[in-house]
């Protein structure tokens, strides 16, 4: 049976580096695992009223219901992101925040997950990775130890294409894959 992996990218942007590692990355997971980056983008801000039974005036955007719906039917979640002023991107926050709910069904819930972060700069979105961390602790979800992957200077990781251009690279990325695919086999 195939393993389902979403994978979510912390960047709007269709040219990001975010997304270019996700691609990448992508290509590392074994046979028998189907990754697949799951869109964020048009996920409305997240608002209690939707998923307040008291609250009869809003429906539930089906955005919401298709979202919780595949991460719920997922074996486990990879998340890729940038660093955003220290922090989490605010869609990656707010995609988190529309799988928490509703309390009964949490999409998140002991799901495996896997973390990979970059920045531009040589710190690798350290912050943000460590900030998501905090995020998903709350949903009991599993995720690799060491080593974390933290992808600085991120830009001169890709060449022209948007692939890794280095062995050294993708050897440190595959082996944290590796990790993660033991999680998800676990689970």
């Amino acid at each position: 049976m195939v393993k389902k992996i979403s994978v979510l990218v912390g960047s709007l942007r269709r040219q990001s580096i975010a997304r270019k590692i996700a691609h990448n990355v992508i290509d590392l997971f074994p046979e028998g695992y189907k990754a697949e980056i799951v869109e964020i983008r048009d996920l409305p801000l997240y608002d209690f009223d939707y998923d307040d039974p008291e609250v009869t005036d809003k429906s539930l955007p089906a955005e919401y219901t298709k979202f919780r719906e595949t991460i719920k039917a997922s074996d486990g979640v990879l998340f890729v992101t940038p660093e955003n002023n220290r922090c989490i991107p605010a869609c990656l926050k707010n995609a988190v925040d529309v799988g928490s709910k509703p309390n009964s069904d949490v999409a998140w819930k002991n799901l495996p997950a896997g973390i990979i972060s970059h920045s531009v700069g040589r710190m690798g979105g350290y912050s943000s990775q460590k900030n998501l961390r905090l995020a998903l602790s709350y949903f009991d979800m599993t995720l690799p130890g060491q080593p974390e992957i933290f992808l600085g200077q991120s830009p001169t990781l890709l060449d022209d294409e948007g692939k890794f251009n280095n062995e050294k690279t993708i050897e440190f990325v595959k082996g944290y894959i590796n990790n993660f695919v033991e999680i998800v086999e676990n689970n």
